[in-house]
């Protein structure tokens, strides 16, 4: 039987507005264990990562905002997932903020670096979260992420796991994107990782560009890592997040998108974050997200 692991990050450190440490425990109400299980795994709830709160956390530095607290969050979620991993089992991890794929993504790349294999990476998201210390304007860690992930930025977020990087540039793709800062563009372009913005996807159709998404991501690799931030939807569809921005996929669409990557056998984690049920209507984006890793998993419409 296929196994898979959840593990809740209820961290809202990296972002500066408050309800997405709510986020794993409205996709648990949304009913994600249940759902998973009649899909024919094994499913095993891991509980929640211990965080702290914001009032009781020192924000530190103002460019990297409680970046000691949150790598010690992330250096736990990390530790979580190669626990499981080694049980033989996919990881869910369900945020809570984007930075705490730091922690994540650190785990499966340990988990596959002990094998001397590497992994790829598909962050789908409305923005790049490929912001540095040097280059914030806001000094929130939940842009910075992906950054950190290929090996820039402050060695404490990004020496997350005891080494750096997690993933090759060459093997990362950076997908749905339709806002970005002006000095990010340029961190962006100058790292080398493949973008397919909302543009992209319009003129050359979603599932081609998912497709060669999942070649780039794949090659040489021993699987993908898929990062999925809700806001990657256009809020027409997930009203329920923290950062929204007109434009993004559509319900079929980001399906899709997860359907093909199932399809290609290849995803060996996952994320699922930025749910935030303060904004949200009925828990519907959390719903949304349950559905999308259902996809994600193999769920077939026939």
């Amino acid at each position: 039987m296929r196994k898979v692991a959840i593990v809740g990050v209820p961290l809202d450190l990296g972002g500066n507005r408050r309800g997405v440490d709510m986020g794993p425990s409205a996709v648990r109400v949304a009913g994600i264990t249940d759902a998973i299980r009649r899909l024919g795994f094994d499913v095993r709830d891991t509980g929640d990562v211990d965080v702290p709160l914001p009032e009781e956390a020192e924000i530190g530095d103002a460019k990297k905002k409680y970046a000691e607290d949150i790598e010690d969050v992330c250096q736990d979620v990390c530790e979580r997932v190669v626990r499981e991993m080694k049980d033989g089992r996919v990881p869910i991890t369900l945020g809570g903020d984007h930075s705490i794929a730091m922690g994540s993504i650190a785990g499966v790349a340990t988990h596959f670096r002990a094998e001397s294999r590497r992994i790829g990476l598909i962050w789908f998201d409305a923005h790049g979260d490929m912001n540095t210390p040097e280059s914030t304007n806001t000094g929130n860690v939940h842009g910075m992420p992906l950054a950190h992930v290929l090996g820039m930025g402050d060695p404490l977020l990004a020496g997350v796991g005891g080494f750096s990087p997690k993933v090759h540039y060459s093997n990362a793709v950076l997908f749905g994107v339709r806002d970005l800062d002006e000095r990010e563009k340029k961190l962006i372009g100058d790292s080398g990782v493949r973008v397919f913005t909302m543009k992209d996807l319009d003129r050359r159709g979603v599932s081609t560009t998912m497709e060669e998404a999942i070649e780039i991501a794949s090659r040489g690799t021993a699987g993908i890592h898929v990062s999925f931030d809700m806001d990657a939807i256009d809020p027409s569809v997930a009203r329920g997040v923290g950062t929204p921005r007109k434009g993004g996929l559509t319900y079929r669409e980001s399906h899709l998108c997860l359907e093909i990557i199932s399809d290609s056998q290849k995803m060996v984690g996952m994320d699922l974050v930025e749910v935030n049920p303060i904004l949200d209507t009925r828990n519907a984006t959390a719903e949304l997200g349950v559905e999308l890793i259902l996809s994600a998993l193999g769920k077939q419409i026939y």
